[in-house]
């Protein structure tokens, strides 16, 4: 018996030497040691890549194990390319955050072939900003207001990287709701580049959001040599830096627009609510979307993140993840007549 219990403790010793490294194993949180990618369907240098790098260096310190946080850049066809991208060849590991344009649901909607992904879908982060957006048109060309744009027989060329990009459907929504009659010139590849094309005078108009407008080059240098005027904002209220642009709601009452065209506009800026979404992958596990989802909304909140945006003048009017869960389905879920007057806003 006294041999038994003198055994023991050398016995419990050994026992325990196995138990606690396997228990501590079990116990380390997942992200620890891992990388976070921000897939960004833009360029380097927009205003989304600005967000997403914003992210990348605040979010990890609300996630459990701090991962490293990088961004990847894919642009092209106003962040279909990434969006399919995430919805298809991302593992739904929580490893992947996809960081895409508002309005993608338009291509869903209509059916357009080269969507690979269910809008609805998605799992949701949140965002960190709602989107208005503006219309600006070069000064020097002969369209002094919108008015003027709805009486000429010569239709503006404008320019776009994808129809779900503001800078489509913006100006074919004017075309379907109160008579305008724009050109847009698809394929570029990011608004960078429609900027440029502006300046060489290739096109003369481009739509996107006022928050963009107001927070880089070259806007500034263009506002200060008033190389472009500002036509349309998409608020239903107007944003008090451009106090005197009337809005496409204010356009619609002007011009007597039919209830159908006002439900087509409602649906259509609804993308300005989904603002600058994240999203994860579907089959995401629960828990991974947990921490993320908590990590997303403390970033929103954060005063060194809110700090640090506004010294790249970028503004924070977050959208919860749940509410644009909901909206994402109500979206998705029009009735025919809306879908066709969707499918002829977006006929090129």
């Amino acid at each position: 018996m006294m041999r038994l219990f003198a055994r023991t403790p050398i016995a419990f010793f050994v026992l325990m030497i196995f138990i606690y490294p396997a228990k501590s194993g079990a116990d380390e949180p997942f992200y620890k040691g891992k990388t976070i990618t921000i897939l960004a369907g833009t360029g380097a240098g927009n205003v989304y890549d600005l967000y997403a790098r914003l992210f990348a260096r605040h979010l990890s310190k609300y996630i459990p194990g701090n991962p490293d946080i990088i961004v990847q850049n894919m642009p092209g066809a106003a962040s279909m390319i990434a969006a399919n991208h995430l919805y298809q060849l991302s593992k739904p590991d929580g490893l992947t955050i996809g960081a895409i344009f508002p309005a993608l649901y338009f291509d869903q909607l209509v059916g357009r072939s080269e969507v690979q992904f269910d809008w609805s879908k998605f799992i949701w982060l949140g965002s960190p900003v709602k989107s208005e957006h503006l219309f600006y048109m070069r000064a020097d060309a002969p369209y002094k207001s919108i008015h003027d744009i709805v009486k000429t027989s010569n239709p503006p060329k404008c320019g776009a990287t994808g129809t779900a990009s503001t800078a489509y459907y913006i100006p074919k929504l004017l075309d379907q709701t109160i008579g305008t009659d724009f050109d847009v010139i698809l394929g570029y590849k990011t608004g960078t580049d429609i900027d440029l094309a502006v300046e060489r005078g290739e096109v003369i108009c481009r739509a996107f959001t006022i928050t963009a407008f107001f927070a880089r080059e070259p806007f500034f240098t263009w506002m200060k040599k008033k190389f472009v005027r500002i036509l349309v904002q998409s608020g239903k209220k107007r944003d008090r830096r451009i106090p005197d642009v009337p809005t496409i709601f204010e356009l619609m009452d002007q011009y007597k627009t039919d209830d159908a065209g006002r439900r087509l506009a409602n649906l259509v800026l609804a993308g300005g609510e989904f603002g600058r979404p994240y999203v994860l992958p579907p089959n995401t596990p629960a828990d991974r979307v947990r921490i993320i989802r908590e990590a997303f909304a403390k970033t929103i909140q954060d005063e060194a993140a809110i700090t640090d945006g506004k010294q790249k003048q970028l503004e924070f009017d977050p959208s919860s993840a749940e509410s644009l869960e909901t909206l994402a389905k109500e979206v998705v879920s029009q009735p025919p007549e809306i879908v066709a007057r969707m499918k002829k806003l977006l006929t090129k």
